[in-house]
């Protein structure tokens, strides 16, 4: 498994929260810890939000805030 940032994922691309590098409170809000899967549903361009499935829900965050969560991608 590779390990990237959220950022970095692919479209419909699966993989576990690794770390948050420091940017635990906002994200724990959103469902968004160590150990929980999201999917990728979409990248804005132009440093817009990025969209995750996280248990069935879509969060969406802005890019500055994806840049710090690591995944573990799937495959």
């Amino acid at each position: 498994m590779t390990q990237k940032q959220l950022t970095q994922m692919g479209y419909g691309e699966n993989g576990v929260v690794v770390d948050l590098r420091g940017f635990r409170h906002g994200l724990n809000c959103l469902g968004i810890r160590t150990g929980k899967r999201l999917e990728m549903i979409t990248r804005q361009p132009i440093q817009g939000p990025v969209v995750v499935l996280a248990d069935g829900v879509e969060v969406a965050m802005g890019r500055e805030v994806a840049d710090m969560v690591m995944v573990e991608v799937d495959g």
